[in-house]
Order: C-alpha cells, then sequence, then structure tokens
C-alpha cells in the first residue's frame, strides 16, 4: 500500500510541475489570441467604414498659355 501511496505522490508531484511550467505559456497564447480576435475586428470595422470615392461628374482643367 506504501508504494502506491509514493507512486500517486510522485505521479502528482509530475503533474503540478508540468502545470506550473506550461501555465506562463497558456496564458501568453489566450492572451495573443484575444490581441487576434481585438485586432481582427478592427480590421474588419474599418473596412466597413471604407468607402470609395464617388466619381465627379465634371472634369476641371486649367489652360496656360506659354510664349
Amino acid at each position: 500500500m506504501n508504494a502506491l501511496m509514493d507512486n500517486l505522490v510522485g505521479f502528482l508531484v509530475v503533474l503540478a510541475i508540468f502545470a506550473l511550467v506550461a501555465l506562463p505559456s497558456l496564458i501568453g497564447l489566450a492572451r495573443e489570441r484575444r490581441v487576434d480576435r481585438s485586432l481582427r475586428a478592427a480590421a474588419g470595422a474599418r473596412q466597413d467604414a471604407w468607402r470609395p470615392p464617388r466619381p465627379q461628374a465634371f472634369v476641371t482643367t486649367t489652360v496656360t498659355v506659354h510664349s
């Protein structure tokens, strides 16, 4: 019974160390995904707000006489 408890405690210790090592990476990944979503939303809003310029119904010209 003692060996079983030692194995269980060892397994839990290894699992806890793995969680401590992986936690900063997972937090960073979640933050990057949040930033990517907000950038995509901002780009989509900017693209929706952009409208092509209206074509002009008239053309203006300047005539200059050179001697």
